[in-house]
């Protein structure tokens, strides 16, 4: 049997966590404002969640949608306001974002203690120093879930599918850093690696972060591995006419029975995120007036 790696306990506990950390009835309510484009993407399920999240911990929540067509002056100047505004803690800007709107120049402006989800340059370069500030949120939910299993990865053979710069690699940096929840082997692939079965030979451990409905199946994933699937595409559901459904880049069905543990989606690694996001806003929150070093 594969085992089924639910989400949902994993968010529980850092949930609980996160309002250890808040406390009961704080003075000042931690505030995110969350950045988005106005029309409807794959963001925008995260957006909602984020929301209900927040509402539930007492989070401030400020939905910050940009214009219809919005510039990469507009976006600069949106996230400028919001890190010079005291009463916002954190910022998340909507990601991937049109290559016209120069999302890392965009990101750059923001101090790394406001930037939650650690996709500055500031932040992703204490990550590779090994000296993290705030990860991003779909990451750490990846290394979460193989925590809350006991899944080990130090010494073991990991292999990470996709290479952005906000997922793939921060996963990737995570599972390389010193101590015991990092010292993994690892191995990236992604768009450019030309024979997929061949680089995941001898995974022992799987990150699919790449956003390809059905890219793992019994032809390239090593029989017992761990797959984490990251990856989440919209398609058509064939259950409701003219209705849309997440979907990962595992084929469930081809990998049952053959992987030694999958994570499902919906309610695997997503959950997660959102929990883990509203616990990088309550660490924001906690470290307020206080200089980064």
């Amino acid at each position: 049997m594969t085992e089924r790696l639910d989400g949902r306990p994993v968010a529980d506990r850092l949930v609980e966590r996160t309002q250890a950390l808040l406390g009961s009835d704080p003075p000042d309510a931690p505030c995110l404002a969350s950045v988005h484009l106005a029309r409807a993407t794959a963001f925008s399920v995260f957006l909602r969640r984020q929301e209900r999240a927040a509402d539930r911990l007492g989070i401030q929540f400020r939905s910050e949608a940009l214009s219809e067509t919005p510039t990469a002056a507009e976006l600069r100047e949106r996230i400028r306001t919001l890190d010079r505004d005291p009463s916002v803690h954190a910022v998340l800007v909507e990601h991937p974002l049109p290559e016209e709107l120069d999302f890392i120049g965009a990101t750059a402006a923001l101090r790394p203690e406001k930037d939650v989800d650690g996709v500055g340059s500031a932040n992703l370069g204490r990550l590779v120093a090994g000296l993290p500030l705030h990860v991003p949120a779909v990451a750490r939910a990846a290394l979460e879930i193989l925590r809350h299993y006991r899944i080990p990865v130090a010494g073991r053979g990991v292999t990470v599918l996709g290479r952005s710069s906000t997922v793939g690699l921060p996963i990737a940096l995570l599972l390389l850093a010193r101590g015991e929840r990092g010292n993994a082997t690892v191995t990236i692939a992604h768009s450019q690696t030309p024979d997929l079965a061949k680089a995941l030979q001898g995974a022992e451990v799987l990150f699919s972060c790449v956003g390809h409905p059905g890219l793992l199946n019994r032809s390239n994933v090593p029989r017992d591995a761990v797959v984490v699937d990251v990856g989440l595409s919209m398609v058509a559901d064939p259950a409701r006419p003219a209705a849309v459904r997440g979907v990962g880049d595992v084929d469930s069905n081809a990998l049952e029975g053959w992987a030694s543990a999958v994570t499902p989606v919906p309610g695997g690694v997503g959950p997660v995120s959102v929990a883990a996001l509203m616990l990088g806003v309550a660490e924001a929150w906690s470290r307020r007036g206080s200089e980064v070093r």
